[in-house]
C-alpha cells in the first residue's frame, strides 16, 4: 500500500474513532430509531427466518424438557425464584469462603430461607426432583433452629455436618464444572475431543489482576496454553477452521484503565503483541475480548498497535470482541473495516451482546453521566446485534464473522440472509448446545450453503479462579429477559419467545428506552438532581474539562479575611502545590495580631446572622442550599482545579469531593423539605395536640 493511500486511511479512521466516542452516551430512542430504520432496509427473507426460529424453539424446548441433568436445574431455579437467588449465592459464596463455621453458617441462612416445597413434582426431571426434596428437607431441618448459628451441632446431633457441608459443596462444583471446560489447558481440550464437531477457542480464568506479579503469570499461562494448543492444531486447516485462544486484557495488567492510558497501552501493547507471535508461530488464531465499556478506547488503541505491526504481516488470525449493547458497537465495525483494508487482511469479529449489563448501568448511576453506554432494553441490543450481523455479512473479504449468541432469532436471521458459510456461530460452554445440535447434526433441516460451524467458548482454569464467571453466566442464565430462561418458562413468555426483535410493535411515542431504568440524572427522583459527572473514558470530555481547569487556574488566587463586607489583612503568605512544592498558585492575607478586635467584630456578625437564619423558614433554608449547589456545579471546573493544586488531590478524587458536595446539599434541602408535613409524636402523649410541626 502506498505510503498516501494508507495515510489516508489513517485520516479516515481517526474521524471513525470521533464516531465511536460520539456515541458513548447516545441518545437511545434516536439510536434504536436509526437501528430499526437501517433493519427494515435490508433485504431479508422474513418469514424464512421465522419458520427457522420457531423450528429451532420447538427443538430447544422438547430437549429441556427431556434433559435431567444441571440445566434442567439451573432452568427450574431461575433468577425470577428467591430459591434461584439463594442457590446462586451459595454457588459464588462458596468458592470463596474459607471456613468451615462461615460455610455452615451460610448454607443455613440461604436453605432456610427457601420455600423448596412448592417447586417439588413442578419438573419432569427426575434431577430436578431428586434435589428439590433433598433441599426442602434441609431447609424444613433449619427453619426448625431459629438460629443459623446453632446449624452446626444440629447436624452432628442428627447427621455428619462435615459429610453434609462436604455434599452442599460437591453440588455447588458440579454447576461450576457446567461453565468450565478443564482445570487446566489439557484437560479441557482432552475434553474437547469427545465432541470434535465443534471448533474451540480457550480463555484462562482470571481477570481484573491486582498485582504486576499476577499479570506476569497469566502472561506465562497465555503463552503456555498457546503452545500446548499448537502442538494439537491440525495446520492443514484453514486458521478459522482451527482451535483458538481468547485472551482478557485485565488479566495480564493491573493498570489497565484510562487514568493510567500511556502505560497501559504502552505495557499491554507488548504484551499482547508477544502473546500474538506466539500464536502466530503455532498456527492458531487469538481473540482479544471485550470488558467494561470505559475500557474500549484503550482496547482500541492497543488492537490497533499490536494488529499493524510488522511482526505479523500477512496473518488473519488476530480478531476482536464487539459489544452489541454498547451504542458504540456499529460505529466500531467501520473503524474496523478501514484497519482490516490498511493492514491488508481479514480481521476475525467476535460479535457478542455483552455480559456486564449490571455492571455498567450501575457505576453510570454513581458517576452521573447524561446517559448510559448500554441499552437499557433487551430487545434494543438484539436489534443492535442483528444491524451489526448484517454488516459483518457484507464485508466478509476483510472482517471474518464470528455470531456469539444462544438466541434462535438471531441465528434464525443471520442464516436467512447469508449468502456462503464463510463464518462460524459461537457458544458458552455450558449454554447454548441445545441450538446448536440441531444445527450441526441437521435437524433443523438442510442449509443451502455448506457446513455450519459453532465454536464454543471454553474457559479453563481452578475453581477459585471461577467467581466472576459463574455469577456472569448465572445471570445470563436466570435473567428474565433471557433466551435461555424464556425457552425453560414457555408459560411466562410464548408470545415474546416467537416474535424476531426488530417484528415486536413499536412503543407509544416511540419511547425505546427502559420505563423503570431513569437517566443516571433523575437516580434520586423529581425532589432532587443527582451531581453530574465526567466522563474520563471519553477523551474529548476529559480535554474540555482540563482545558476549563487550566483557564481557571490561570490567574493566581488570592484569600483574605471578610468582616462585614470590609476585606481586611496586610501579611502575606504564599501558597505552593503540595504535589510540587516549587509551584505557587497564590498567596493568602493573613490578620495581625493588632487586628485581633476584627475577629470579635466577626463573631459577633456570626451570631446576628445565626439569629437571621434561624428566622427563616424551611422552604427558604432549602431553596439556598439548592442555589448553593448549583453554583458549585456551575464553578465545578474550578473548585476541582483548587482541590488539584492546593491539595495535591487528583482529577478524578477531586471531581468526587465536589460532587459529595453538591449531593449533600441537595440532600439536606430535600430532607428538610419533606420533614414539614411530617408530625413529631412526644412519646407519653396521645391525640392530635401531640403532634408538632416542623
Amino acid at each position: 500500500m502506498q505510503t498516501e493511500e494508507r495515510d489516508q486511511l489513517s485520516a479516515t479512521r481517526t474521524f471513525l474513532l470521533e464516531a465511536i466516542n460520539s456515541n458513548f452516551l447516545a441518545d437511545e430512542n434516536q439510536l434504536v430509531s436509526s437501528l430499526l430504520a437501517d433493519l427494515k432496509s435490508e433485504q431479508r427473507n422474513s418469514q424464512q427466518a421465522q419458520k427457522l426460529a420457531e423450528q429451532l424453539i420447538n427443538g430447544i424446548r422438547d430437549r429441556l424438557a427431556h434433559s435431567n441433568g444441571l440445566q434442567a436445574l439451573l432452568s427450574h431455579y431461575d433468577l425470577s425464584t428467591q430459591e434461584g437467588v439463594a442457590l446462586m449465592c451459595l454457588a459464588e459464596a462458596l468458592l470463596r469462603i474459607p471456613d468451615s463455621d462461615t460455610v455452615d453458617a451460610l448454607i443455613a441462612d440461604k436453605l432456610a430461607a427457601g420455600q423448596w416445597q412448592k417447586h417439588l413434582g413442578q419438573s419432569e426431571s427426575v434431577f430436578v426432583n431428586a434435589s428439590t426434596w433433598a433441599l426442602m428437607l434441609s431447609g424444613r431441618l433449619l427453619q426448625r433452629d431459629e438460629h443459623p448459628e446453632h446449624f452446626a451441632t444440629k447436624l452432628i446431633n442428627r447427621f455428619d455436618a462435615p459429610i453434609f457441608r462436604a455434599a452442599i459443596k460437591q453440588a455447588m462444583q458440579l454447576i461450576a464444572e457446567q461453565f468450565v471446560m478443564g482445570a487446566d489447558i489439557g484437560e479441557a481440550m482432552q475434553r474437547a475431543k469427545q465432541r470434535n464437531h465443534y471448533l474451540y477457542s480457550y480463555d484462562m480464568l482470571g481477570e481484573a489482576v491486582l498485582t504486576a506479579k499476577e499479570g506476569e503469570v497469566f502472561q506465562q499461562a497465555y503463552l503456555d496454553a498457546i503452545s500446548e494448543i499448537g502442538k494439537q492444531c491440525d495446520t492443514e486447516m484453514p486458521i478459522h477452521r482451527r482451535a483458538s485462544i481468547s485472551v482478557k486484557l485485565s488479566a495480564l495488567y493491573p493498570r489497565y484503565e484510562y487514568k493510567r492510558e500511556s502505560l497501559a497501552v504502552s505495557v499491554l501493547t507488548k504484551r499482547l503483541l508477544e502473546l500474538a507471535v506466539a500464536a502466530k508461530s503455532v498456527g492458531i488464531g487469538l481473540t482479544m475480548d471485550a470488558e467494561e465499556a470505559e475500557r474500549l478506547n484503550l482496547s482500541l488503541q492497543i488492537f490497533e498497535k499490536v494488529y499493524l505491526d510488522e511482526a505479523l504481516a500477512g496473518w488473519p488470525g488476530l480478531g476482536l470482541a464487539v459489544q452489541a449493547y454498547q451504542k458504540r458497537a456499529r460505529p466500531v465495525l467501520d473503524y474496523l473495516l478501514e484497519l482490516a483494508q490498511q493492514g491488508n487482511r481479514r480481521i476475525p469479529v467476535r460479535l457478542v451482546k455483552g455480559a456486564y449489563w449490571d455492571t455498567e448501568i450501575k457505576r453510570t448511576q454513581q458517576q452521573g453521566f447524561s446517559d448510559y453506554p448500554v441499552f437499557t432494553q433487551k430487545n434494543n441490543t438484539d436489534v443492535s446485534y442483528l444491524v451489526c450481523a448484517h454488516f459483518l455479512l457484507g464485508h466478509q473479504q476483510w472482517l471474518y464473522p464470528q455470531f456469539a449468541t444462544h438466541n434462535a432469532h438471531t441465528v434464525a436471521s443471520i442464516l436467512s440472509v447469508s449468502t456462503n458459510n464463510d463464518f462460524e456461530f459461537q457458544r458458552l460452554y455450558g449454554m447454548g448446545e441445545a441450538l446448536y445440535e440441531q444445527l450441526l447434526t441437521g435437524r433443523a433441516g438442510e442449509w443451502q450453503h455448506g457446513d455450519i460451524y459453532c465454536r464454543v467458548y471454553s474457559p479453563v482454569g481452578a475453581y477459585r479462579e471461577l467467581l466472576p464467571y459463574l455469577v456472569r453466566r448465572l445471570l445470563e442464565n436466570g435473567a428474565n429477559s433471557s433466551f435461555v430462561n424464556q425457552m425453560a418458562h414457555p408459560e411466562r413468555y410464548e408470545e415474546d419467545a416467537v416474535i424476531a426483535p426488530d417484528e415486536m410493535g413499536l412503543p407509544d411515542g416511540n419511547n425505546f428506552r427502559h420505563p423503570e431504568i431513569c437517566l443516571p440524572g433523575e437516580l434520586f427522583g423529581s425532589g432532587r438532581v443527582n451531581s453530574s459527572g465526567v466522563n474520563f473514558a471519553d477523551p474529548n470530555e476529559l480535554k474540555i474539562l482540563v482545558r476549563e481547569i487550566t483557564r481557571s487556574l490561570n490567574e493566581k488566587k488570592m484569600s483574605q479575611p471578610l468582616v462585614d463586607g470590609e476585606q481586611l489583612g496586610a501579611e502575606i503568605r504564599k501558597v505552593f502545590n503540595p504535589a510540587d512544592r516549587h509551584e505557587k498558585i497564590g498567596i493568602s492575607q493573613v490578620l495581625r495580631l493588632s487586628q485581633v478586635g476584627k475577629v470579635e467584630q466577626a463573631l459577633e456578625t456570626a451570631l446576628s446572622s445565626w439569629s437571621e437564619w434561624n428566622d427563616t423558614s424551611v422552604v427558604r433554608r432549602a431553596d439556598i442550599l439548592r442555589k448553593a449547589a448549583d453554583l458549585f456545579e456551575m464553578y465545578r471546573a474550578e473548585l476541582i482545579g483548587l482541590c488539584v493544586k492546593e491539595a495535591g488531590k487528583t482529577i478524578a478524587d477531586a471531581l468526587t469531593d465536589v460532587r459529595e458536595a453538591i449531593d449533600f446539599l441537595r440532600y439536606y434541602a430535600e430532607q428538610a423539605v419533606d420533614k414539614i408535613s411530617e408530625p413529631i409524636i412526644l412519646p407519653g402523649f396521645s391525640g392530635e395536640s401531640n403532634e408538632l410541626s416542623l
